[in-house]
């Protein structure tokens, strides 16, 4: 049973110093929000549901009772992402504004609300909880299999500079260390999600040893419809044909405006 503990206390440190880490990676990007004072370009959305997600854990964590490490972790989650949303609002245009109080109003007060009323007054404290770690699973798993976009665009440009080496390999430590942490736990709502976690940090790193020396696609091999064409270019000298035509256009046809002619209009035309 100390054994037990001891391993469970050992994961758990672990597995919040490395999502300590992962927490703070998006702290370059505001660095450059502040610097251009405009949130123009970025997006919201991944700091509105990571704080989502940081909310339901710390509700499931407070009803099982016996994960500390899972409500220490996520706390510091919701403090960081709460700074990161506000940076976003006070720096982004109106129009981004409004999207990310509609996020806002979804999924962390909308969201959440249901999930809570539906959950909490279950009398059933063993149901209330499966049902909830349901829920969270459910959401960790769609968040890890978010990165595939990125692996998609890896694969399609041949380039990795959209999959920073160092997140994956936080991103994929952490999955290890919390997968054990629940392993320990007996707790497979954290647990499960994960092994998907994993599985997609160790692509995203394959992917990045395959592509990081592979030379980038220039604009022609991206799209060909840019390439030159092998046809012979005809070049216009509209200058003497400017004089060829007044040439053809005989005097006859000369107004008596000022002596200007009809071909020396049509010439500056």
């Amino acid at each position: 049973m100390a054994l037990h503990l001891s391993w469970v206390f050992v994961f758990g440190i672990l597995g919040n110093a490395v999502s300590f880490m992962v927490s703070l990676a998006p702290l370059p990007t505001f660095y450059q929000i502040y610097k251009k004072k405009t949130s123009e370009g970025f997006q919201s959305i991944p700091y509105v549901v990571s704080l989502f997600s940081a909310m339901l854990w710390i509700y499931y964590a407070l009803l099982k009772k016996d994960a500390i490490f899972l409500i220490t972790i996520n706390t510091f989650c919701v403090f960081i992402q709460t700074f990161y949303i506000v940076t976003y609002f006070y720096y982004g245009p109106k129009k981004e504004k409004i999207v990310t109080v509609k996020l806002m109003l979804l999924f962390n007060v909308f969201g959440f609300g249901v999930i809570f009323l539906a959950t909490y007054f279950l009398k059933n404290p063993s149901l209330r909880l499966l049902i909830l770690g349901y829920i969270c699973m459910a959401f960790a798993l769609a968040v890890f299999v978010a990165p595939l976009a990125i692996v998609r665009k890896v694969i399609k440009t041949k380039s990795v500079e959209y999959m920073p080496f160092t997140l994956s390999v936080f991103l994929t430590l952490g999955a290890v260390m919390w997968f054990f942490y629940g392993l320990c736990l007996k707790d497979m709502n954290v647990a499960v999600p994960n092994i998907l976690g994993f599985i997609f940090g160790v692509l995203q790193m394959i992917l990045y040893a395959v592509y990081k020396n592979h030379p980038k696609k220039t604009v022609e091999e991206s799209d060909p419809k840019l390439q030159l064409s092998d046809h012979p270019v005809v070049v216009v000298d509209v200058a003497k044909l400017g004089s060829d035509v007044n040439a053809v256009i005989p005097n006859s046809t000369k107004s008596n405006n000022g002596g200007r002619t009809e071909g020396n209009a049509f010439n500056k035309v």
